[in-house]
């Protein structure tokens, strides 16, 4: 019965290669118009299932804490949508879809933006489909060469508890936690985590949590989902995160996510 429900209400056509689909491009101006400090800008935003890249995309343009940042991270997007914000804000970029959701008729996944060159790309595939919908899930790592270093990034969306369980989930960000432990020098692991549980485990693993404490980042509940943690990085002097609860309503169902970090 279980397993006919779930045929009943999955909304997903998953992409299970390994390796694909991964999309990328750029939009980046030359590096001449860019210098490097040591001080770098992450920013984090789940802009709901892509439905409203224009707003969201004036929000990443005109608020000071999240423009010029060095890497943007998003989740819940489709590539026309990635596409639109990196031509817009002069960015690369690489995207990868976890599924495409037949209800909406749209491809929903994560993307790394930034203004820096983006050298190395890899889909990185989660295990475990989410309950009833049926939906994989999917973090897109890139190498990015900010100046004379090396960051490797990966953004992520785990799945809710609602979707998986704890243990499910932590699986899913151990998968994650394998590929990026086997590269070499600074790491960031950033995105939706669904919870303050799986950010509390990396954070157990050896990652300094640049977010730590910033409170509710989801504008329907008091969850604080959406986090930055690192390797080989530090926090800048305060103030060294923030969350933009004052953005437009409608948007999104998740604020904006910054924080600044320092090189070791």
């Amino acid at each position: 019965m279980s397993a006919a429900l779930a045929s009943a209400c999955a909304t997903a056509h998953n992409y299970l290669e390994p390796d694909q689909p991964l999309y990328h491009g750029s939009f980046a101006p030359p590096l001449a118009d860019r210098p490097a400090a040591d001080t770098i800008r992450v920013v984090t935003y789940n802009i709901e299932v892509g439905a409203h890249v224009e707003e969201a995309t004036e929000v990443l343009r005109s608020r000071a804490e999240l423009r010029q940042a060095d890497v943007v991270l998003l989740q819940e997007m489709d590539e026309p949508g990635v596409r639109a914000i990196a031509e817009a804000l002069s960015l690369g970029y690489v995207y990868v879809p976890s599924s495409h959701n037949t209800k909406r008729g749209r491809d929903i996944g994560n993307a790394i933006l930034s203004p820096w060159p983006i050298e190395e790309r890899w889909k990185v595939r989660l295990p475990h489909l989410a309950r009833v919908s049926g939906h994989a899930r999917s973090a897109v790592g890139a190498r990015v060469r900010i100046g004379e270093r090396s960051l490797r990034v990966y953004s992520l969306h785990l799945a809710t508890l609602i979707g998986l369980s704890k243990r499910d989930r932590r699986e899913q960000l151990e998968v994650v936690i394998a590929h990026a432990s086997a590269g070499e020098g600074p790491l960031v692991i950033a995105g939706d985590f669904n919870g303050k549980d799986m950010a509390q485990h990396l954070s157990e693993r050896g990652f300094v949590w640049a977010t730590r404490g910033i409170g509710q980042t989801s504008t329907l509940l008091r969850f604080s989902f959406d986090h930055v943690l690192v390797r080989g990085l530090v926090p800048a002097a305060e103030p060294g995160h923030g969350v933009l609860r004052d953005v437009p309503k409608g948007i999104s169902d998740h604020f904006p996510v910054w924080t600044a970090l320092r090189f070791e």
